[in-house]
């Protein structure tokens, strides 16, 4: 399953996996939907295989949703997003991943 969702996340410029019901995923996909940027969106709860792919996330390293990838590369959970953008680190990652264009 680490394989797959390698593949997932090397498809788009930025893939964020989250939970419908989960209020950190709802602010992450409006932070990102504020830049202009179109995320790629899986939510763990609404899709098969959900389970086992937030297992995989947790092999990666990230054991919160959302987990965010930029560019391929895993960036973290809300946390890590939002201290990117307090630091205006976010918009230069995402320009250089070609999820915005200025």
């Amino acid at each position: 399953m680490d394989r797959s969702v390698k593949r997932m996340v090397s498809e788009w410029p930025v893939v964020i996996f989250g939970k419908s019901s989960s209020i950190l995923s709802h602010t992450i996909k409006s932070l990102f939907n504020d830049f202009g940027v179109n995320p790629t969106v899986f939510e763990l709860d609404e899709i098969s295989r959900g389970r086992e792919i937030e297992q995989a996330l947790s092999g990666l390293g990230c054991s919160t949703v959302p987990a965010v990838f930029v560019g391929g590369e895993l960036v973290g959970g809300a946390n890590e997003i939002m201290s990117l953008q307090l630091k205006m680190g976010l918009k230069p990652m995402l320009i250089k991943a070609g999820a915005l264009w200025v």
